[in-house]
């Protein structure tokens, strides 16, 4: 189970790529529903959210969500491309959609995606998804 407490020293990283301000939020949100240890970061797009693991070479979240639908670069190039810097192959990756279509979310898990979450219309289910994902997916501390 996710222990917001045993983190504090160490606090857990987040990223979130997604197009969607709005959609940023509702996700601080909802993590801050059950950790105000971790801390989230935000990528606008796939691109800006490239160019900053290429620019920053420190930049290594503990977990990392992708939007499916996303302007410039999809998520699933993104992931692709995400999956090509070596030092982030052990991240857990989890894709996000608003849409459960089931070629996407076969072709995510066929990429090696973690996890693949429908975005909801509550916060407090989207806490328990993302809190489920936490507990399910603690490789990196």
């Amino acid at each position: 189970m996710f222990d917001s407490a045993s983190s504090k020293h160490n606090p857990m990283t987040c990223f979130l790529i997604d197009d969607d301000i709005d959609d940023q939020e509702i996700f601080a949100m909802a993590i801050r529903e059950f950790s105000e240890s971790i801390q989230c970061f935000f990528a606008d797009d796939g691109v800006k959210a490239v160019a900053k693991f290429h620019q920053d070479d420190s930049f290594l979240p503990n977990y990392i969500f992708i939007d499916i639908n996303m302007p410039r670069m999809d998520g699933i190039e993104c992931f692709q491309q995400i999956r090509n810097i070596q030092r982030l192959n052990p991240v857990p990756v989890c894709m996000l959609s608003t849409s459960a279509d089931p070629a996407i979310v076969a072709r995510s898990k066929e990429l090696g995606a973690s996890d693949f979450i429908v975005k909801p219309a509550s916060i407090s289910v989207l806490s328990e998804l993302l809190r489920n994902f936490f507990d399910s997916n603690q490789l990196i501390k």
